[in-house]
């Protein structure tokens, strides 16, 4: 096996739902019990600015169950002093040990120019919040004199007796680079396919022990066409803007070719067989194929966006419940 192949232990792949930033924060108690009742292993709670708050929607679902872990997906990097960040994680992992996982990431930069928080050098950045965040939460005094973060004999009153993986939620080969060197996983955004997560855990050197959360959108129609056409304009956003993960798409030349010729039209007549790199998206097979390929290409975790309607967002708790138990 080459360097670049993941190798996966014999734990099977958790399956999650991601909670979407527009989505009331009242709901996330109902989300997440529900999906404890049903047997579904995470609920990913989805910080963007200026939506709802991670930390506070986490601490509510950990709050309403037993068993269920919840992850922060994702904390930026500069929005909050890395000091208080890890007394946020530690308290978290204080009311439901093991049942947590940190995503901290670069965040969108356009926000934090908007509050102020704009950082000169991005990567450097996360490589000191990340690195203070973990030795804080492992129990450390903390002095640090980095180009961005400066602490002076900084430790936790309460270091987490089970310390919570810190993943890092980046996407171009150099920031998982650094997430290979300087945390215990990733998370891939919506968008990551099988390729991307198997280019992803090379990139990051491909540590031992190296946690893969990946989320992925998911759309249940048991008609693929009306399933295409539904999804159609997610992966359309995904070509104007293309991302490392989408430039990952096997197909990715062709696809950019048919979308730029026939638009809506050419996404939705593409191979039925390219759909398994962009997310759970047709019948329950179609589904099951992507989690099961994600899981293949090293993928630990698979949380499934479900639609930004809160209300048919309910109803695809079910499916993620389905899933969940087709896995055994």
């Amino acid at each position: 096996m080459s360097e670049s192949e993941p190798t996966r232990t014999s734990e099977p792949v958790k399956i999650g739902m991601c909670f979407d930033r527009s989505f009331p924060a009242a709901a996330v108690t109902e989300f997440a019990e529900r999906l404890e009742l049903g047997g579904v292993d995470q609920l990913w709670v989805i910080e963007d600015c200026f939506y709802t708050a991670g930390v506070s929607l986490a601490a509510t679902a950990l709050a309403r169950t037993d068993r269920l872990t919840v992850g922060l997906g994702i904390l930026p990097a500069v929005a909050r002093n890395p000091a208080i960040t890890a007394m946020e994680i530690a308290t978290l992992a204080e009311l439901a040990p093991g049942r947590v996982l940190a995503g901290i990431g670069h965040g969108v930069q356009d926000w934090m120019e908007q509050m102020g928080a704009r950082t000169p050098s991005p990567l450097t950045t996360l490589d000191e919040v990340l690195t203070t965040v973990r030795r804080l939460l492992r129990g450390e005094t903390v002095d640090v004199d980095g180009r961005e973060v400066t602490m002076r004999g900084v430790a936790l009153d309460r270091p987490p007796a089970i310390v919570p993986p810190v993943l890092a939620g980046v996407r171009g080969p150099k920031s998982l680079a650094l997430a290979g060197r300087a945390c215990d996983g990733v998370v891939l955004a919506e968008g990551a396919g099988p390729t991307y997560v198997r280019e992803s855990i090379a990139h990051a050197g491909g540590p031992d022990g190296f946690h893969v959360s990946v989320f992925t959108a998911l759309c249940l129609i048991d008609d693929a066409t009306i399933a295409h056409r539904a999804m159609a304009p997610f992966v359309a956003g995904l070509l104007e803007h293309p991302q490392a993960a989408i430039r990952a798409h096997p197909h990715f030349d062709e696809l950019t070719e048919r979308f730029t010729a026939r638009g809506i039209d050419g996404i939705v007549e593409m191979p039925t067989d390219w759909w398994i790199e962009l997310g759970a998206i047709g019948d329950m097979d179609a589904v099951m194929a992507h989690v099961g390929a994600l899981a293949e290409a090293g993928a630990d975790d698979v949380a499934l966006f479900p639609s930004p309607d809160v209300d048919e967002a309910r109803v695809d708790i079910d499916t993620v419940i389905e899933i969940r138990r087709a896995l055994g």
